[in-house]
């Protein structure tokens, strides 16, 4: 069980860097230098990583019973 939670955990931060890493690429592309196209794609990707990251981190929660 712990081994599991340490693999969500580590999953987690790959996620949330590479979450981080796209909002630069996309802050860095406002000047005109990236196709439209390609930002549109990093976007999409950032949306998938951001409902994987809360995916991730409702699984590390505890249940709270009702």
């Amino acid at each position: 069980m712990l081994a599991d939670r340490e693999s969500l955990q580590r999953q987690l931060h790959q996620l949330r860097s590479e979450h981080r890493d796209l909002d630069t690429v996309i802050t860095r592309s406002a000047d005109g230098a990236m196709d439209q196209l390609h930002v549109q794609r990093l976007k999409k990707r950032k949306l998938r990583l951001k409902d994987e990251i809360a995916w991730l981190e409702s699984q590390l929660l505890p249940d709270i019973p009702a």
